[in-house]
């Protein structure tokens, strides 16, 4: 057993994103032109390629859309990096354009993460839980005009 949980992040920051913020994001994601001088021991979003225990691909992406910034992350990641992680997260909710769910953290084995949602320049998580599952193998994405 691996204390592994999958993180993704989605979302929009505005164009004007300080240069120094600009180089810490692309630090974090491995790029070249990034700089880190935050207190962080290594880059919390540089894994690329297939995913150990979460399935699927490793991403981390940063591109200029329309008068700001688009991020998408999807990473592994350890309890022991949390601390660096909620710091991020903060930081990123604290200047994000974006409004509602903008990610999740899930336990590699859990089938329902923990949402993450930015409002009014902040980032809280809304926990999921269910008493009752409904499953429906005929409607895996709704049928908006049924």
């Amino acid at each position: 057993m691996a204390d592994i949980y999958e993180l993704q992040l989605t979302l929009d920051l505005p164009d004007s994103l300080l240069p120094a913020d600009l180089a810490l994001l692309r630090w974090h994601l491995g790029e070249e032109d990034g700089r880190q001088d935050e207190g962080y021991e290594y880059p919390l979003w540089d894994a690329r390629g297939p995913a150990r225990r979460i399935g699927g691909v490793l991403v981390g992406e940063l591109h200029s859309d329309h008068g700001g910034w688009a991020l998408t992350v999807r990473q592994e990641a350890h309890p022991d990096e949390f601390d660096d992680l909620r710091r991020m997260v903060l930081w990123l909710g604290a200047r994000t354009t974006s409004w509602g769910a903008i990610g999740y953290l899930r336990f590699y084995e859990s089938h329902l993460p923990d949402m993450l949602i930015a409002e009014r320049g902040a980032v809280s998580s809304a926990v999921l839980r269910v008493e009752k599952v409904v499953r429906s193998p005929t409607e895996v994405i709704p049928d908006p005009y049924a």
